[in-house]
C-alpha cells in the first residue's frame, strides 16, 4: 500500500467513526476498514458503549477473508478487556498482516500497549495517519484521558447588543430556528448538560435531544442541575424524561434529598466556594463519572461563573441581528476588569452564519 492509499482508507475509517459520535459515550467513536489487494472487504464502527468495537464489527463481517488483510483503524486498538474483549487480540486471532491507525490511545490502559501487542505477534503496524482529524473527532475523550476532566462548552444565545431576554423575561425566540437546530447538535454531541437551579425554576427545561436527525441509539445526555439547597421540584420536567438526572448540592442539603431520589434523581454533595458549588470540583467529579463532553446551558450567572473560574474550553455564541435595548437582561454576568488591559480576551476558533444569526466559537486562553 502507498501512503496515498493509507490516507484514503483512513479517511474512510474516520467517516465511519463519525457515525457513532452521538452514541458511544463514554467510549471514543472509532471506525475500521479491512482492505486486501486494494479492495475493501468490510467496514465497521463502534455504535454504543457495551457493543462491539469497530474492529470486532468489521472482522465479524469479513470472516476468514480478513487473513492477510490491512486493518485501518481511527484509534490504536485497545489491549484490555473492558465492556468488550481486547481488539488487539481479535486482530491477531484474525490473522491480519498490517494495522494502520490514526492516533495513540491516551487511555492509560492502552497507551501504546495495543500497538506493542500487534507488533509482538509479527503484524506490521503504522500509527499517526490522519492524527489531527482523529483528535478532532474525540476531543472530549482525549481531554478526559489526559487531564481527568471533560471538555466544557458554554452555549449562549443573545441579541447583537448582548441581551438574552427582555426586561419581563421574554426570550422566545431571540435566535433563529437554524440556531436552535444547531444547539440540538451540540446537545447530541454532549455526554451531559448542566444548568442552574435558577434556570430550572424559571423555565422548567428538558435538557434533552429531540431532533430525529441524530441517531442516539437510545442514549440521552445526562441532565445535571446545580442546586445548593435542593429546591428542584420533584415534578420537574427533566425528572420525567428518559435518561439520568444528577443534582449536585451542598452537604447541608442532603437531608432534604429523599423526595428527589424518589423521583429518580441521583443526588450528590460537592464542596462550596464563596457560597456556590465549586465548579472545578464539579468538572473533576464528572471526569470520574466518565463524562467526556459537558455542555453548559444556563442563565447568565452560572455561565459567567464558569468563565470567571476559567472552567471552560469553548464558548459558543449564537448572535441574532436584533437589538433588545437598555432594559434587556444580559446574556452573561462576569466581573468587570479594573483596567481595559486586564479584560479577558478569547481567541476565536470559528465564525459562521447559521440561518440569520452568527455562530462564534471562542476558546479559553
Amino acid at each position: 500500500m502507498t501512503s496515498h492509499d493509507d490516507e484514503k482508507f483512513m479517511a474512510q475509517a474516520l467517516a465511519l467513526a463519525a457515525r457513532g459520535q452521538y452514541s458511544t459515550s463514554p467510549n471514543p467513536c472509532v471506525g475500521c476498514v479491512l482492505v486486501k489487494d486494494g479492495v475493501v472487504l468490510a467496514e465497521g464502527f463502534h455504535r454504543r458503549a457495551g457493543g462491539p468495537h469497530a474492529e470486532a464489527d468489521a472482522l465479524a463481517k469479513a470472516g476468514e477473508r480478513a487473513r492477510g488483510a490491512t486493518a485501518y483503524v481511527s484509534l490504536e486498538p485497545c489491549n484490555h478487556h473492558g465492556r468488550t474483549p481486547a481488539c488487539s487480540e481479535a486482530l491477531v486471532a484474525a490473522g491480519v498482516a498490517r494495522v494502520v491507525y490514526a492516533m495513540d490511545d491516551p487511555n492509560p490502559r492502552v497507551a501504546g500497549a495495543g500497538a506493542a501487542r500487534l507488533r509482538a505477534a509479527g503484524i506490521e503496524v503504522l500509527g499517526g495517519v490522519a492524527a489531527s482529524a482523529a483528535a478532532e473527532l474525540n476531543r472530549g475523550f482525549f481531554q478526559r484521558m489526559r487531564s481527568g476532566r471533560p471538555r466544557v462548552r458554554i452555549k449562549l444565545g443573545m441579541s447583537i447588543d448582548g441581551g438574552a431576554a427582555l426586561a419581563d423575561g421574554s426570550s422566545q425566540w431571540i435566535t433563529s430556528a437554524a440556531s436552535r437546530a444547531d444547539v440540538q447538535r451540540l446537545r447530541a454531541e454532549s455526554c451531559a448538560i448542566v444548568t442552574g437551579i435558577g434556570t430550572l425554576l424559571a423555565d422548567d427545561p428538558s435538557l434533552n435531544v429531540r431532533d430525529p436527525r441524530f441517531d442516539m441509539h437510545g442514549r440521552q445526555p445526562h441532565r445535571i442541575v446545580l442546586d445548593k439547597y435542593l429546591r428542584t421540584p420533584p415534578d420537574a420536567r427533566l425528572l420525567s424524561l428518559p435518561g439520568e438526572t444528577w443534582i449536585f448540592c451542598g452537604e447541608q442539603a442532603l437531608s432534604e434529598a429523599a423526595p428527589l431520589r424518589a423521583a429518580g434523581a441521583s443526588i450528590e454533595a460537592l464542596p462550596l466556594t464563596d457560597g456556590r458549588i465549586d465548579l472545578h470540583a464539579l468538572v473533576a467529579r464528572l471526569g470520574e463519572l466518565e463524562i467526556n463532553d459537558l455542555m453548559v446551558e444556563s442563565g447568565p450567572r452560572l455561565a459567567g461563573a464558569f468563565i470567571a473560574a476559567r472552567c471552560f474550553d469553548e464558548l459558543v455564541l449564537y448572535i441574532a441581528p436584533k437589538i433588545l435595548g437598555l432594559t434587556a437582561r444580559a446574556a452573561l454576568e462576569v466581573p468587570s476588569p479594573t483596567l481595559l488591559a486586564d479584560a479577558l480576551t478569547l481567541p476565536m476558533a470559528a465564525c459562521d452564519r447559521i440561518g440569520d444569526d452568527l455562530r462564534v466559537v471562542l476558546q479559553c486562553p
